[in-house]
């Protein structure tokens, strides 16, 4: 019961980061990653600070003493810093070539898992495995295709690319998705064996939403960045990512209380495929093969991992 249950909120935490970054892609080129990180969890604070006083959620279910508060500040700091990379590869980034990249945190989190002393029978890590690696598939584009002014404009005179003298390097905005990838990789660990286990599922993500705004005000003028009131649509973006991805992480962290911390992670990991699939419906981005198969390949696993 607690896989099928598991499976069930990954998914839904899925859905929800997915529809989350997909409007988090057009909100943080128009606003800046600093900004929307800053609204998108305001939005989220009210809607989650409403949701728990309408079901008490405050008054039961909370380890006594300070520890489990301290934890979960500690958790809302390390999500604000892995989410501060992950809306700066978006803007600065190809969203094909970042999102695989910072959806592979599942990668980390399973080891860690496993180190911690959780144990999965051979089927459902095969399942883990072909599942992570349907998701890489589906968010990688393989083509050489023409990027968008926005995504290929260099940010300085010697960032222009120069086809005389190749040479290796990353591409732009990875530098940003891998640091998100390893945040987000030791942050679900984190929620999944000491955090969610002490504070709650919800109270633990009001908490961190709590943090994050306190942390971001406070930065805000050393890190020169502006929290003046943005204009126009913008805001229905930003109201959309804070209550989306409220709802993937109350979702996600009531599936690592279950104890399947390394299947929610890699369910939840499916929100890069589930970005893909909204730009294919939305934008009419087309998907490769490669990505086709990556969807199937994910469905694979996801029944692997239900067996």
């Amino acid at each position: 019961m607690n896989v099928s249950l598991a499976i069930i909120l990954g998914l839904t935490g899925a859905i929800c980061w997915g529809a989350a970054d997909f409007a988090a892609r057009f909100a943080s080129r128009q606003v800046g990653a600093y900004r929307t990180l800053f609204f998108m969890q305001f939005f989220g604070f009210l809607a989650l600070s409403a949701y728990l006083k309408f079901i008490g959620g405050f008054s039961h279910g909370i380890a006594p003493g300070w520890q489990p508060w301290a934890m979960a500040v500690a958790a809302g700091l390390l999500n604000m810093l892995a989410s501060l990379a992950l809306y700066h590869s978006f803007e600065h980034g190809i969203m094909s070539i970042v999102g695989p990249v910072s959806s592979s945190y599942p990668a980390l989190t399973l080891a860690l898992s496993l180190l911690s002393g959780e144990r999965i029978h051979a089927v459902r890590a095969t399942g883990l495995a072909v599942t992570l690696l349907g998701v890489i598939l589906a968010a990688t584009s393989f083509a050489q295709t023409e990027t968008t002014a926005a995504e290929n404009t260099p940010t300085r005179a010697s960032e222009a690319p120069n086809p005389e003298t190749p040479r290796a390097h990353l591409s732009t905005g990875v530098g940003w998705a891998i640091c998100a990838a390893l945040g987000f990789g030791v942050l679900f660990w984190f929620l999944g064996f000491h955090v969610v286990p002490a504070v709650g599922s919800a109270v633990s993500v009001w908490v961190m939403r709590l943090t994050a705004l306190v942390a971001l005000s406070l930065a805000a003028a050393p890190a020169r960045q502006t929290l003046h009131l943005p204009r126009g649509s913008v805001w229905w973006l930003l109201l959309a990512v804070g209550v989306l991805d409220t709802a993937a992480f109350v979702a996600n962290n009531a599936g690592l209380s279950t104890g399947q911390v390394s299947v929610v992670s890699v369910l939840a990991s499916l929100y890069g495929a589930i970005t893909v699939l909204l730009a294919w419906i939305f934008l009419r981005e087309r998907l490769e093969r490669s990505q086709w198969l990556g969807i199937v390949i994910i469905f694979i696993g996801i029944v692997l991992i239900s067996l």
